[in-house]
């Protein structure tokens, strides 16, 4: 009843070695895919003049109020007992 002849051996590896070849086609074309869309979304980013990432600042404790100020150009926070000029 189940019996197995060569003839369905051999169709069932062509079955097989297509759809594991089809995956990998299609595996190829998602990655070409995605690629052409990043180097696309770069090369619009770096025509657009992106702005490149913010700078980080170092920050000082205002010992009056416990707020953090700017290192480089502390401001007062306007309580008489700042230590920063105002």
């Amino acid at each position: 009843m189940f019996g197995f002849s060569i003839q369905k051996l051999i169709v069932l590896a062509a079955i097989i070695a297509a759809v594991w070849y089809g995956f990998k086609f299609i595996g190829r074309l998602d990655k070409a895919r995605k690629h052409a869309a990043k180097l696309t979304r770069d090369g619009a980013r770096a025509a657009a003049g992106a702005a490149p990432a913010a700078e980080t600042e170092d920050m000082e404790r205002c010992e009056a109020c416990d707020a953090y100020v700017s290192a480089r150009d502390p401001a007062s926070c306007g309580r008489a007992d700042c230590p920063y000029p105002g």
